[in-house]
């Protein structure tokens, strides 16, 4: 069972309730652990330069848990998605919040676990692994044209 802890430190009050986290971020890891905060453009803008040395913010942040050699833990380690940042995309890529939200959740717990998009191979990978989860969540695929739908 996933044990998830959500921090919300954004003004944004469009924003899904806990157990829509869990049920997402369970979708991507059932048996893990992990915290999710919830933050808005300066923080996402300080934390992106700051761990990837990339200016603004940016949608959604993983942060890996390395496990020390010799102790066990299902702790994955942390996301942090930006809220506006979220909301703006949705808008902009006309899709429903709630899916996207749904999708940039589960893209970052699969990035906890290792999968990533730097190549085309490793992208179609992790991309496939998306789809299906989300489909098994009930959304859309996220990477078709929200107009060609």
């Amino acid at each position: 069972m996933l044990d998830l802890e959500v921090q919300r430190a954004s003004v944004c009050l469009q924003l899904p309730a806990d157990d829509e986290f869990l049920r997402w971020a369970s979708a991507a890891a059932p048996d893990a652990e992990l915290l999710i905060r919830i933050v808005d453009r300066e923080e996402s803008a300080q934390l992106n330069e700051r761990y990837r040395g990339k200016h603004g913010a940016t949608n959604v942040l993983s942060f890996p848990f390395v496990v020390p050699q010799g102790v066990a833990t299902e702790l994955l380690g942390d996301l942090v998605i930006c809220a506006p940042v979220v909301l703006d995309e949705a808008t902009t890529q006309g899709k429903p919040a709630e899916a996207h939200w749904a999708h940039l959740t589960v893209h970052g717990v699969l990035h906890l676990q290792g999968f990533d998009h730097q190549s085309q191979a490793e992208a179609d990978v992790m991309e496939a692994e998306e789809i299906a989860i989300l489909s098994r969540l009930g959304y859309a695929n996220p990477y078709e044209d929200a107009s060609s739908a």
